[in-house]
């Protein structure tokens, strides 16, 4: 059987923005295969958390957005990784609307810098192409109701996608 690591991923918006973060090569791992690639916000469950605690959690560590400052945070997919040369994972998928006075961009923590993207951008940003296929699922679908979606890759390589909605 094959261990899952088990992972948050947020998008916030603001009004037709919605908040990444460019990853950079950090000292702890210097070739971060995330390099140069635009991100949501999120992470590792910690022992005890729940997704949703994970989510608020890392979007606070990453930004410093408050909880108080996120409207409407809800889960709108899963996402399982597949992958022949790093560990597999489960991601659960948010959005929610930053609705802060402060903006945190331009900003950055230890893991890259924090930008807004338009909308209609966010297709011509270096970004994963398994991240397409959940990008069209979020923001190009119509109907409502949590996504699940399949991506399995070798290597950098997105090999299949299957996707249940």
């Amino acid at each position: 059987m094959t261990d899952y690591k088990l992972t948050t991923l947020c998008y916030l918006t603001k009004g037709d923005d919605v908040l990444f973060i460019v990853k950079g090569a950090t000292a702890k791992n210097l070739s971060n295969m995330n390099a140069g690639k635009y991100l949501g916000v999120g992470g590792h469950l910690e022992q005890g958390e729940t997704p949703y605690e994970c989510a608020f959690r890392e979007i606070h560590e990453e930004t410093g957005i408050k909880v108080e400052d996120i409207k409407d945070l809800k889960l709108h997919g899963v996402a399982t990784f597949i992958n022949d040369s790093c560990d597999n994972e489960v991601m659960y998928i948010y959005m929610g609307e930053y609705t802060g006075a402060v903006d945190p961009c331009p900003g950055s923590c230890d893991e890259g810098v924090l930008c807004w993207v338009p909308v209609t951008g966010i297709y011509d940003i270096p970004i994963w192409e398994g991240d397409r296929e959940i990008f069209k699922l979020l923001f190009d679908r119509e109907e409502d109701g949590i996504f699940e979606i399949k991506l399995t890759y070798s290597k950098d390589e997105l090999i299949s996608v299957n996707t249940y909605v």
